[in-house]
């Protein structure tokens, strides 16, 4: 039985807290396929937020992990490609919430804005809660306009 893929991806921002919680991630028994970026140099959030987008969306990964400062500009651009719903949370409640009403299937953090404690909280919240369906279902599908 394969396991399912989870994609990380984060801006030189980010970089850090995306290869400390990679590690998280496998331990919550999931496969990691990482998109970038692997070091300090600037890099353009957008770039891997577009990454994103697209290993969503061909099905290289079900769901995804997005780092950068603020959260704010990655999961922007993540959230222009069909069938990403980026949500931006900022400790483990946000995470759970963001599941369970909007079967959020990436997860945005800011490096800058929340610690690594925090961030695992988020990260273990996000993908250990379900989607709760019924009465959400509706209000999911009018996210997607085409």
């Amino acid at each position: 039985m394969s396991r399912e893929i989870v994609a990380v991806a984060a801006d030189h921002a980010g970089y850090e807290m995306k290869d400390l919680l990679k590690a998280d991630l496998v331990e919550l028994g999931l496969e990691v396929l990482d998109l970038g970026t692997n070091g300090p140099d600037s890099v353009d959030y957008s770039d891997f937020g577009h990454a994103m987008g697209e290993a969503i969306g061909s099905g290289k990964a079900s769901r995804g992990l997005i780092v950068c400062g603020s959260g704010i500009g990655i999961s922007i651009a993540a959230n222009r490609h069909p069938g990403v719903r980026a949500a931006l949370c900022h400790d483990g409640l946000t995470a759970k919430l963001s599941r369970q009403h909007n079967d959020a299937n990436v997860l945005a953090l800011g490096a800058r804005i929340v610690g690594i404690a925090t961030a695992r909280d988020a990260v273990t919240s996000f993908f250990t809660t379900e989607f709760e369906g019924g009465r959400h279902e509706g209000r999911v599908r009018k996210i997607e306009l085409s």
